[in-house]
């Protein structure tokens, strides 16, 4: 009797329930449909249109002055420009906005406060004589 066909590995393998499924064997990133694998290849394209005119630039004999990299550029834009369309308030980042933005200006205004009301109390008993001043 002939053994049957001998199965790939792909074929016998059993995930183990302590370790989840490798990506490449998870069956979602292969058996795609025909417009996901269409999605892709469109995206895939665009990378290499924006590589290829990139490297152009970078290995140009006749540089320009600034190189130009689309992807940082469009990098840039969503992290620095682009930030209200993503922002939240929370009671978090008001409470951060609070601590970070005015929390500053009190506490050096109650510093500037009570070193003043120190000198003017010395000043008062006599200890501290004022030194020469224009106005």
């Amino acid at each position: 009797m002939a053994p049957g066909p001998t199965l790939s590995a792909a074929e016998r393998y059993r995930p183990n329930s302590f370790v989840s499924l490798p990506a490449e064997l998870d069956r979602s990133t292969f058996d795609v449909s025909s417009e996901r694998r269409r999605a892709e290849a469109e995206r895939l394209a665009i990378r290499a249109r924006l590589k290829r005119q990139y490297q152009l630039q970078l290995h140009n004999p006749n540089p320009a002055p600034v190189i130009e990299n689309p992807a940082l550029t469009r990098w840039v834009y969503a992290r620095t420009q682009n930030v209200y369309p993503t922002f939240r308030p929370t009671p978090k980042t008001s409470f951060l906005g609070l601590v970070f933005a005015i929390g500053p200006l009190l506490f050096w205004a109650a510093v500037f406060k009570v070193e003043r009301d120190h000198k003017e109390k010395l000043i008062k008993e006599g200890k501290y004589e004022r030194p020469f001043s224009v106005f």
